[in-house]
């Protein structure tokens, strides 16, 4: 049954889950500081729909392959370190050896492979959730999940947004600042999910 609780808890869930998409949606808007809307956009759905699609899938795999899950939940943050180090580097490296007109890096438009595995990145210790939520049936489930993806969604379009207006004010610094934030929290996952 769906109340004013179950509602502020998947409110709640939704918050915790989003803040790395948030960061990694603010490094994507400096990485692209003259985005269109219509990719803004895009990329705030992105993040919604992996950010849903984890605990649904760590709440089926609850509710049928409960031993196999555990057993691959300790490589998690390995995956997101791995995933985010590698995206932030490559960030970092080409910040570093821009060479555009007055220091300033030419555009780099972001990818939609790119965005796939940050999804994936920042949304993959999302699958522990599915211990949360073990206890709902399929709609209370659906519905947290579509709670979840929502206010991921309004987040992350505010953090690229945020992110594109700092990029046009420091766009000789931006990419190495983004590819920075994608490690910190790259490291972050992996120290929270070892501790």
């Amino acid at each position: 049954m769906i109340t004013l609780l179950f509602t502020l808890e998947s409110l709640a869930l939704g918050v915790g889950l989003a803040m790395d998409a948030f960061s990694v949606s603010v490094a994507n808007g400096l990485n692209e500081p003259r985005m269109k809307t219509r990719k803004a956009i895009a990329i705030a759905g992105i993040f919604a729909f992996f950010q849903a699609l984890m605990p649904l899938i760590g709440w089926v795999l609850v509710h049928t392959v409960v031993q196999k899950f555990k057993a691959f939940e300790k490589f998690i943050p390995w995956i997101a370190l791995i995933l985010l180090c590698v995206i932030g580097g490559k960030m970092l490296y080409e910040g570093i050896k821009c060479k555009g007109d007055e220091g300033v890096c030419p555009c780099k438009r972001i990818s939609l492979s790119l965005l796939l595995v940050q999804g994936i990145a920042t949304s993959i210790d999302a699958l522990s959730v599915g211990f949360t939520i073990a206890e709902y049936t399929l709609m209370p489930a659906l519905v947290c999940a579509l709670i979840i993806a929502t206010v991921t969604f309004v987040i992350c379009f505010v953090g690229v947004t945020i992110g594109e207006r700092v990029g046009e004010k420091c766009s000789s610094k931006a990419s190495i600042f983004g590819g920075a934030i994608l490690i910190v929290i790259g490291v972050e996952i992996f120290l929270t999910g070892i501790l």
